[in-house]
């Protein structure tokens, strides 16, 4: 979600129910993990982040595509609002929003994949011992970019968006 702060700034990839389709067709969960620091740090309500959350399922599902689950982190050691100042295990790419659908639905993390178009989702794939897809779209372009080169922790595949990402994983099960 980045940092909307309305319900009306909100979009939807056209490829990403698409993807999310194919997840659910090849028999996988396609399950969301995010960081919505926004609400720690008093940009917005942990309201619209749920109703955000609606509003993605819906719009998958109303192209055909299924999200098993959202898992979100509203935390951030330096939020402004007091409740959400902490350093916990969720905050990506802490493990914990892994762990925890993990323990939901059974999942075995290194059998998985983590796509997203932030280096914070390559380290957290890492971590856990899931393979990890840079998609190039959102914010994905600009950290390929500077962090190519820098060493570390590198994407076991960079995509241009979430259905090549989708494919890549289907040929690499």
């Amino acid at each position: 979600m980045g940092h909307v702060s309305d319900l009306e700034q909100f979009r939807v990839y056209p490829f990403a129910a698409r993807a999310v389709r194919q997840v659910n067709e090849a028999g996988m969960l396609a399950i969301v993990v995010t960081n919505q620091s926004g609400v720690g740090r008093g940009l917005f309500a942990e309201s619209l982040v749920k109703k955000t959350h609606r509003r993605l399922t819906s719009r998958i599902a109303a192209k055909g595509g299924r999200l098993d689950a959202i898992f979100y982190c509203p935390h951030h050691p330096e939020a402004l609002v007091e409740q959400y100042r902490v350093a916990c295990a969720c905050r990506k790419p802490a493990p914990g929003l892994l762990e925890a659908a993990a323990k939901q639905f059974g999942i075995r993390l290194e059998k998985s994949f983590v796509v997203g178009d932030r280096y914070v989702d390559v380290q957290l794939a890492h971590r856990v011992g899931a393979r990890s897809v840079l998609v190039l779209t959102g914010v994905g372009t600009n950290e390929w970019e500077l962090r190519r080169a820098a060493g570390g922790e590198q994407p076991d595949h960079v995509a241009g968006n979430a259905d090549e990402a989708v494919g890549w994983i289907l040929r690499n099960l």
